[in-house]
């Protein structure tokens, strides 16, 4: 065992200082039908030097020199190469939750330089951090509302996240939340007609995402007005972050749930992820995660406290207004640093770019195809429509390094055939030229009139 080397007198020693003569001993109470007498059927162990070559044959393995069209909530953007070089300082990588603001001051001066930028970003006048990612941004928020308004019910946008949708709907059902879902029109927006009929006195929030699953940008204004005539408040969910440095923020809503991958967080099976809530000062004491102000010690010197932290780990459990516990820290420092790298002007330049690629490909994929919602403004994402299974058309893809759109059939069965493309600025024209022509291929073979018989004709 490498890092546990015990050696056979330290078994002995150990043994003896329990009470017990042998390692067999220990596992007495344990019926002997029910205990492992053979060694493992693993394979057998390997040098260090054959396992880092196994994991580097299998990172090639999963992508390398592949082009990915895939978006859905998870999104390849460029990493400058000094957020690892920073984040790996001991000072930042072994950090833990701040309890003891006196030790503690590099994480929370990071913490509040986060929340501040993520404020500037929103127009929100407050923000938090330690959130674990947006789906769970998105259900907090609500819960939130929940809470502000004293209702129960809650009212969806289907074009939300669809895995957000089932987050919040695990969460609803042991909290008495009745969720209702508000369907989307032919513009793949909310539609506006079924939210006004779906939002009534009871309703505490409704909760929408821009852009929304299928790339569009909502009308946010119109969906504030139906949710504040009712008196229910208007949660805006973001989970593509890079948007926002072309695309108005929401500041109609209440409250801002967003995915913060997109900024300097490295897409890794899954995780971690960077959630944020953003709200209205006058709603902080019902925000959960954590607050970090800025102060001044005895001597007069700048320096940072956690001022408000809801959280159980702080306060009375049931007084809490969150579960979630885990520092998040360390991927809000990432987030940090790609938002310092490219500034207001370089994170406007790259929501220039990644629209511009978007617009390009979807222009390039409508001269052969359907592109659904073409009419409605969009940011990095859209929606193929192909006369052939979008699985059958990806597996073809993968042969010529392609990794294409992420079919809806799914979630959105009424979409038929239909894959939701995705282009960043890691997108080269290059590769959505090929994706396109693939594409296009497809759909002649598909669609091409069967060759008839010359001879049975004749019969």
């Amino acid at each position: 065992m490498r890092y546990l080397p015990k050696s056979p007198a330290d078994r002995e020693a150990i043994l003896r200082a329990i009470g017990v003569r042998s390692v067999d001993d220990l596992f007495a109470p344990i019926p002997a039908e029910y205990r492992l007498n053979r060694d493992l059927k693993i394979p057998r162990q390997m040098a260090e030097s054959e396992i880092v070559d196994f994991f580097k044959q299998r990172s090639r393995e999963n992508g390398d020199g592949y082009t990915s069209f895939l978006g859905a909530g998870a999104y390849l953007h460029y990493r400058p190469v000094i957020i690892d070089s920073l984040i790996s300082r001991g000072e930042f990588l072994t950090a833990y939750t701040p309890y003891q603001a006196e030790i503690s001051q590099g994480t929370l001066q990071s913490i509040f330089e986060f929340q501040t930028m993520i404020c500037e970003l929103t127009g929100m006048e407050v923000a938090n951090a330690s959130m674990y990612d947006g789906s769970t941004a998105a259900a907090e928020a609500v819960m939130m509302a929940v809470r502000l308004t004293g209702r129960r019910s809650v009212v969806v946008a289907r074009s939300l996240h669809p895995e957000y949708r089932e987050v919040l709907a695990t969460y609803a059902t042991h909290q008495g939340m009745p969720l209702a879902i508000a369907g989307y029109g032919e513009n793949g927006r909310v539609n506006l007609r079924e939210l006004e009929k779906t939002v009534n006195s009871e309703t505490a929030a409704v909760l929408v995402q821009s852009p929304n699953f299928f790339g569009t940008i909502e009308d946010i204004a119109a969906v504030a007005e139906i949710a504040h005539r009712n008196g229910a408040m208007l949660v805006v969910s973001i989970a593509e972050a890079v948007s926002l440095g072309i695309v108005e923020p929401p500041r109609e809503a209440d409250v801002i749930a967003m995915e913060a991958q997109s900024f300097g967080v490295p897409l890794g099976f899954g995780g971690p992820y960077c959630g944020v809530i953003a709200t209205r000062e006058k709603f902080v004491r019902q925000m959960p995660g954590r607050l970090v102000g800025q102060t001044v010690d005895k001597q007069g010197k700048r320096g940072f406290v956690l001022t408000l932290a809801t959280r159980e780990q702080h306060i009375r459990r049931e007084k809490a207004t969150s579960n979630i516990c885990t520092n998040q820290a360390l991927v809000a420092l990432m987030v940090n640093i790609f938002m310092t790298v490219y500034g207001k002007v370089g994170l406007k330049e790259l929501a220039k770019q990644n629209l511009a690629k978007t617009a390009y490909a979807a222009g390039q994929f409508a001269k052969h195809g359907k592109v659904l919602f073409g009419q409605s403004p969009r940011f990095n994402e859209f929606i193929v429509e192909t006369s052939e299974d979008p699985y059958a058309i990806n597996s073809r893809l993968l042969g010529h390094k392609i990794v294409g759109g992420f079919p809806l059939k799914k979630f959105y069965p009424e979409l038929g055939n239909a894959a939701l493309w995705c282009c960043t600025e890691m997108t080269t024209r290059s590769a959505i030229d090929t994706a396109v022509g693939l594409v296009a291929e497809s759909e002649r073979s598909v669609n091409a009139p069967e060759e008839v018989d010359a001879e049975e004709v004749a019969r």
